[in-house]
């Protein structure tokens, strides 16, 4: 989101007599009943990506969230660190009331170039307050049993973004000319200084916790940028998005190779002409969310925009299409991670696009967004307000469907598509079994990150009668280690590995239909790929 912010500066240089409103305000509102937080098991645990689908702790995870992009400027920003700089009431106050309305996953901003609550003002120079502020973002987020989504940059101008980069190796901003940001070519040094910021945010200690930023399960995923695009460039590049697909894989690598715990998605907004909504603008959907580093797709759907003006249905045939190609041509998990609509019912229209959203498969959501105070009049959204109900319904059918504790138990799991991308893998060293007699097929889809890797499998029954309680058996080809796996229970012998059915769950698998399992593991550098051979019950399934 773009224009949201802009509103922020008239209540950022606030008076003493403000500050002293807004100090008493906070501290009343620690005064009011705060949810239990979410159990201790859910927190602890790393959120991952199986196919599809997000997990957690071995299970499908779906989740209801909110935009609380101001939250790093809660606090004088200056003064005594601890007690002026930044406001812990106000941060604990605002988890609070998240939480109490089914908040599960807060999307918020870890960038800014100003001097006022500024993470690097100049090149290479990090704020050690403001880093301290986020360090306490992070720990009342797991206090309230919530997660994060820190983005990186921004590629608007709201508190200097790229722009400010791009100054910095003395070149131009504004849009369209701070596409030269993502051409190594134009601005080598851009390449740099992103890289050095993310490193330092990466490798940072939280001095609460001690914990590593890269090593805290609060942290649900990273986003590269908030609403990258090269726009405006040449024609070619504003529907095959070449430029910023390589950016993507670049930054991408590089985040995954001092961070392999944590997912990460590019920030983008979803536009495209085939998609009826907005223009082509160098980010298309599909192509950006291929990399094999980026584990999710993202859309922002703002349809009552001038420029967008969309009915409800057309909505709705929006958000569908982008699930259908994010889980049947991308082949991950969708997170529409900005939305909101102004001058209409707003209750109504959320009450349509959730129940579109949830009947289509969408994975995780989050509205733009949840202000602790009246600061937007456009498409803020206040502790009280109508819509919020409509949330929180969408918040309990998530969880339900997450299976999580107090909830109805989650569904079947959806088998994903065999188009789903893989990384690089290395080729079978012996043939298949011969397709034509088996009457089973294995689908493997592997995403490798040298030391770690991520592995999705699908079993269809070719034949004409049920599997009664399954067992896959398969051997990997190098020394890879399973280290969770989710929707079947692993037993593991060196290199041989039996994948059976859960208890009570999928036991069955019928003529023509599948099953899908999927985990995660560790690994020597160069030695995975692809098991070559599988067994269904003791009996040779074909590869798929």
């Amino acid at each position: 989101m773009r224009t949201s912010p802009h509103a922020a500066p008239s209540v950022r240089r606030a008076g003493p007599l403000a500050l002293l409103l807004a100090t008493v305000l906070a501290l009343v509102g620690l005064l009011v009943a705060r949810p239990t937080p979410a159990a201790a098991d859910s927190t602890d645990s790393f959120v991952t990506r199986c196919g599809i689908r997000f997990c957690l702790d071995g299970k499908e995870y779906y989740f209801a969230g909110a935009n609380a992009y101001d939250m790093f400027t809660f606090g004088a920003g200056s003064g005594d660190t601890e007690t002026q700089y930044m406001d812990k009431a106000r941060i604990d106050t605002h988890f609070a009331r998240m939480a109490a309305d089914g908040v599960d996953v807060a999307r918020v901003w870890m960038f800014s170039h100003e001097s006022w609550h500024g993470f690097e003002e100049r090149e290479g120079e990090f704020n050690e307050q403001q880093y301290a502020a986020f360090d306490y973002i992070i720990e009342s987020a797991k206090a309230h049993g919530l997660r994060l989504i820190p983005v990186f940059e921004n590629y608007w101008e709201a508190y200097g973004g790229i722009d400010t980069r791009l100054r910095w190796e003395g070149l131009s901003g504004g849009h369209p000319a701070r596409a030269a940001f993502f051409d190594k070519n134009r601005c080598p040094g851009c390449f740099t200084s992103y890289k050095n910021s993310v490193s330092y945010a990466l490798n940072r200690t939280n001095h609460y916790s001690g914990v590593k930023y890269k090593d805290e399960p609060t942290i649900f995923a990273w986003e590269l940028m908030n609403e990258p695009r090269y726009e405006g460039q040449s024609a070619a590049e504003n529907v095959d998005g070449t430029t910023l697909r390589a950016w993507v894989d670049e930054m991408g690598a590089f985040v995954k190779s001092i961070d392999p715990n944590h997912l990460l998605g590019a920030g983008i907004e979803g536009h495209g002409t085939k998609y009826g909504f907005g223009g082509d603008s160098g980010n298309p959907f599909v192509h950006i969310h291929k990399s094999p580093y980026i584990d999710f797709t993202s859309a922002h759907p703002y349809p009552t925009e001038h420029w967008a003006d969309l009915s409800i249905e057309e909505t709705k045939d929006l958000v569908r299409a982008w699930i259908r190609d994010s889980h049947e041509v991308v082949g991950k998990p969708f997170f529409m991670g900005e939305f909101n609509v102004h001058n209409v019912d707003r209750a109504l229209w959320w009450r349509e696009i959730y129940t579109a959203f949830e009947e289509a498969g969408g994975d995780g959501s989050a509205f733009w967004w949840y202000q602790d105070r009246n600061i937007d009049g456009k498409f803020g959204v206040s502790q009280g307000a109508p819509e919020l109900a409509v949330f929180r319904a969408h918040s309990d059918r998530m969880a339900a469907k997450s299976g999580l504790p107090g909830s109805t138990p989650s569904p079947t799991p959806t088998t994903p598509p065999t188009t789903e991308p893989t990384g690089p893998t290395t080729p079978p060293t012996t043939p298949p079994p011969t397709p034509a007699p088996a009457s089973c097929a294995v689908t493997y889809t592997l995403s490798d990150w040298g030391t770690s890797f991520n592995a999705s499998v699908t079993v269809r029954n070719t034949g004409g009668t049920p599997v009664e309680g399954w067992k896959l058996a398969f051997a990997f080809p190098g020394d890879q280690r399973i280290t969770q796996m989710w929707n079947a229970v692993p037993v593991q012998d060196g290199r041989n590995v039996t994948a059976g059915n859960p208890s009570g769950y999928n036991v069955t698998i019928a003529p023509g239909a599948s099953v899908n399992f999927g985990f995660n593991g560790t690994s020597t550098a160069g030695t995975n790929g692809a098991p070559t051979a599988f067994t269904l019950n003791g009996k040779a399934c074909a590869t798929a």
